[in-house]
């Protein structure tokens, strides 16, 4: 092969690979007149049917398909970052009661499920055991949960328990 063809295949792809790379796309399903033709994709697209022109070709990559209802909102619930909730402990735990009850409150619009972890420390202040506790609260609600010590030698040395007061989403 002469040098000038090789020169030409390497332009070839190296064209397709900056095509490739760029996200260049065959505009399949966002709107325009006549739902041919190419351009480089973007995340700023408008998909609604009010983008322009008349035409809208919904094919395998229809933006209901792949965000669920397409209520309009732009994502879905699962895509919604939770806030961490409020913790508050309300009883430590005792040989009664081998258990550490804590209240979570969940501040945000939306359902969450949050880990809670309890530190059992003795009269020293060392630590006995740390267990977590994984708490669903409704939204805008405050659910009461208990975090089980989980170990029977620990139990009668309990003397305090400590937590965070903030529980990351789960």
């Amino acid at each position: 092969m002469t040098s000038r063809g090789k020169t030409l295949r390497l332009a070839a792809v190296s064209t397709l690979v900056v095509l490739a790379l760029t996200g260049f796309s065959t505009g399949r399903g966002h709107g325009g007149s006549s739902g041919d033709g190419g351009g480089c994709s973007s995340s700023s697209q408008n998909h609604d049917s009010s983008s322009g022109g008349s035409h809208r070709d919904y094919d395998d990559d229809d933006y209901d398909d792949d965000y669920g209802s397409g209520s309009g909102s732009g994502g879905s619930e699962a895509s919604a970052s939770l806030d961490a909730a409020t913790v508050t402990l309300v009883d430590c735990a005792s040989e009664e009661t081998p258990y550490a009850t804590v209240e979570v409150a969940n501040t945000d619009t939306v359902d969450g499920t949050f880990s809670v972890t309890v530190v059992f420390r003795d009269a020293s202040g060392e630590e006995l055991v740390s267990r977590t506790e994984e708490v669903t609260v409704p939204a805008g609600g405050t659910t009461a949960a208990r975090v089980p010590v989980d170990d029977e030698a620990s139990v009668p040395l309990i003397d305090e328990c400590e937590l965070d007061s903030y529980a990351p989403a789960a």
